[in-house]
């Protein structure tokens, strides 16, 4: 759990007291001057003078002479005026040392808590997109941090309970700290284009072999992507006419597809790679228990040189090293996953 909204919620109370202390010290000055004004008849500028004077116990003067009245009032009034003043006054330096001292202590543990981050994901913008991928990768249970540049926005992913980056994408110091030459993969999100390529162009060059996964805003600034360094690019334009156009004329691949993707559905697509030892390498896919016990299609099988087999006969040999491309539901791709990783049983000779 991040520590900001803890220092977030201390640098309210600080902003709230500092605050009370302005209105303190505002009201002390209209409840001065109005008093001086009915009591010793003078003008808004004599009575706001003489209460500014004898709040800051400065001593020049009265503006002119002090009735009995006036000089009660006046009395009463320094009493309670320079209590309020210097505890005011006291607030308010409190407020804005305690200000900067939680700024210190937050900008520490942030750089701590980057420090700790490995084969994480970097999320460059926190707009609609970087938002619907951070919760995507929250569901997943993935490690991720948000790179935003709008600290209230930031402020509220951190009250969420996100690692956040309060900082600008674009620029290297901010990947860096991140973790960029630590981190798995990195999806560019931000607004513009040009963003996004300066984002690929930085990370690629500080992580060769970081995957990254970029957002084009015009469908001509996906090959400069490309170019730039991105493993993939995705264009919404694109994807949402294609979308639109599959849902007018297969409506019930349409449905399928959308019953996939759908959050109150236990199913969908999971890439598992298979372990050097894993019971699975080196066997037939019909040989395996994947269709049969975890009930669990196995849709693709990217090999280690690139090749993809789609629609994978059960003739097809799993070997290490492959990316099954599988469909199913949650708890069956869990199970999947933790037998492709783990060695297979040793048996007696």
């Amino acid at each position: 759990m991040s520590p900001i909204p803890f220092i977030s919620s201390l640098t309210r109370r600080s902003r709230s007291r500092l605050g009370y202390s302005i209105f303190v010290l505002a009201s002390l000055t209209v409840f001065g001057t109005i008093g001086f004004v009915v009591i010793e008849g003078w003008t808004v500028s004599q009575s706001l003078y003489m209460t500014v004077m004898t709040v800051t116990t400065v001593g020049y003067g009265p503006p002119g002479e002090l009735s009995e009245a006036g000089r009660n009032f006046a009395t009463l009034f320094m009493i309670v005026g320079v209590g309020a003043a210097a505890f005011a006054l006291s607030s308010t330096v409190q407020a804005l040392v305690q200000t900067e001292l939680l700024a210190v202590i937050a900008e520490r543990r942030r750089h701590r808590e980057m420090n700790k981050l490995h084969d994480h994901f970097i999320i460059c913008g926190g707009g609609r997109v970087g938002a619907r991928v951070a919760r995507e990768m929250s569901r997943a249970g993935a490690n991720y941090v948000i790179v935003e540049n709008d600290k209230e926005k930031a402020a509220r992913f951190a009250e969420e309970g996100a690692h956040v980056l309060p900082g600008d994408a674009t620029l290297e110091e901010t990947l860096i700290e991140a973790g960029v030459e630590r981190a798995r993969g990195l999806a560019a999100c931000l607004p513009n284009d040009a963003d996004n390529l300066y984002v690929v162009l930085i990370a690629r060059d500080l992580n060769d072999g970081l995957h990254i996964v970029a957002r084009a805003i015009e469908e001509q600034a996906e090959p400069k992507l490309i170019r730039a360094g991105a493993s993939r690019v995705i264009a919404p334009t694109i994807i949402g006419s294609h979308r639109m156009a599959e849902s007018l004329m297969k409506p019930a691949v349409a449905d399928f597809i959308d019953s996939i993707a759908a959050d109150n559905l236990d199913l969908g697509f999971e890439q598992v790679e298979i372990a050097p030892h894993s019971i699975y390498a080196g066997k037939k896919l019909r040989s395996t228990n994947i269709g049969r016990e975890l009930n669990t299609v196995v849709v693709a099988i990217r090999r280690r040189n690139g090749e993809m087999v789609f629609n994978p006969s059960g003739d097809a040999h799993v070997e290490a090293g492959d990316l099954l491309i599988a469909i199913g539901r949650a708890e069956t791709i869990i199970e999947l996953t933790r037998l492709a990783r783990e060695p297979a049983p040793k048996t007696n000779s």
